[in-house]
């Protein structure tokens, strides 16, 4: 029977010698490297080395900028934005006139604090023509920016926060500038007709009617008809008209009517004859044939509401001071006696009311 061979445990020496030559002989040839090295390795290269504390702010992080990318993507989030990459005009703007006194007030207020709403603006299709962005809202707030920026001689205001929106076609933007200026501050009447009339001529709607039903979607069927009669103003004086925004509701809407009845030229050659330096000058030297239209049937073909004929007899005006004229007007409605002047005024008028009263009162 053989006999067995005990075994032998080999000294650290002899471990070490082997082992070095697994070694060499794992250099000489990588193809007898064991896969589970590889294994090892790569997960030892991929294992996070972070203690729990930082992967759980590292994954804040992570779902931090998932949200910041979506807000984005929706113009939720404001940028600071170059102001000479910004074109103002762009869209065809519905508000004419600016208050000063407001201006040099939200001056202020930006100077001493900040502007505190960002602006609203989009990227237009055309960025040679239109600029890199275009204004959709906030046109004072950039005309307040690029001012102290003026002043400042170009160190300060530089930038403004802005809303990158989406808003999918030019119809929707100019919806969403009047809706802004309609909340803000209101506009005038003559502008709100403007922007009807403005949007049909720029191609963005085909009728005033589909403008207006699509810019003040919001407002009443009422205020949506009287809407219409200021762009009719616009597409036949516009050019004239230059005080147009101090025309108050019942002046545009009688001479909406008179240009109805066909007095279009005749005031169109008034204007240009007139030179008018205020809305009041201007409107008087349409007076007279808004009044004369009132007396005359109105042209059907023209729209709206056709008057019963009226016969008035006026008086010749007579001038009194401070440049005021009156005239006496006798009709089916009875007397009245009418002021005209650039110096009339409503506390004028209610002082001379309470001199006829006084003379009326029985003694």
């Amino acid at each position: 029977m053989a006999r067995r061979r005990q075994l032998e445990t080999p000294s650290a020496e002899a471990l070490k010698e082997i082992e070095a030559g697994i070694d060499r002989d794992l250099a000489r040839s990588p193809g007898l490297r064991p896969p589970i090295a590889d294994v090892v390795a790569d997960a030892a290269r991929h294992a996070d080395p972070l203690p729990q504390a930082d992967r759980e702010a590292t994954a804040r992080d992570r779902a931090d900028a998932a949200r910041l990318r979506a807000a984005e993507d929706k113009g939720l989030v404001a940028l600071e934005l170059p102001v000479e990459d910004i074109t103002a005009d762009a869209l065809n703007r519905d508000r004419l006139v600016l208050d000063e006194e407001e201006m040099q007030e939200l001056m202020a207020s930006i100077s001493a604090n900040g502007l505190r709403l960002p602006i609203e603006v989009f990227r237009p299709l055309n960025p040679d023509d239109a600029g890199r962005f275009a204004l959709v809202s906030g046109y004072r707030r950039l005309t307040a920016v690029r001012r102290l920026n003026a002043i400042s001689g170009g160190e300060r205001f530089q930038t403004i926060p802005a809303f990158v929106r989406e808003p999918g076609s030019i119809a929707n933007a100019l919806v969403a500038m009047i809706e802004e200026n309609e909340i803000r501050s209101g506009l005038s009447q003559y502008e709100r007709g403007r922007a009807a009339a403005s949007a049909v001529h720029d191609g963005v709607f085909q009728t005033v009617d589909e403008a207006v039903a699509e810019l003040f979607q919001n407002a009443s069927k009422a205020k949506r008809s009287k809407i219409r009669s200021f762009a009719l103003i616009h597409e036949e004086l516009g050019d004239m008209l230059a005080y147009a925004t101090g025309l108050n509701e019942r002046q545009c809407l009688r001479l909406a009517a008179a240009l109805r009845a066909g007095a279009g030229e005749p005031i169109r050659a008034a204007l240009e004859q007139a030179g008018a330096r205020s809305a009041a000058e201007e409107w008087d030297a349409m007076l007279q044939f808004v009044e004369q239209s009132e007396g005359t049937p109105q042209d059907p073909s023209r729209g709206g509401r056709p008057r019963t004929a009226q016969k008035l007899e006026k008086s010749r005006r007579t001038r009194v001071a401070n440049g005021i004229s009156i005239e006496r007007e006798y009709g089916p409605g009875g007397y009245a006696i009418r002021f005209h002047g650039a110096n009339v005024t409503s506390e004028l008028v209610d002082a001379v009311m309470d001199n006829v009263r006084h003379l009326l009162e029985p003694r």
